[in-house]
């Protein structure tokens, strides 16, 4: 079964969140493969200013639109996700 670790690259450097793996301490070549964790791609700060201003344009829009137009939510949200009847129920 494949370990996993994780850990952020900076740059061609690997900086590992905990232990690294016990292959490492040979100093062994060590085979690996990369994948990009979405939460950490694109993101080298905190986008909260951003969802504040976000925020902020929703609650200023006028009165009939935005979410305020939305009368009945949970119809609302079955049209868009566009609910099927589940087989056997």
């Amino acid at each position: 079964m494949l370990e996993k670790y994780r850990a952020t690259i900076h740059g061609d450097r690997i900086e590992w969140e905990g232990e690294p793996p016990n292959e490492l301490a040979d100093g062994c070549d060590v085979e690996v493969e990369v994948t990009i964790v979405n939460e950490l791609k694109g993101r080298s700060k905190p986008n909260g200013k951003r969802m504040a201003d976000a925020l902020k344009a929703l609650a200023d829009l006028p009165p009939g639109k935005g979410l305020r137009s939305i009368k009945d939510p949970v119809k609302w949200q079955r049209s868009i996700r566009k609910d099927r009847p589940l087989p056997g129920r």
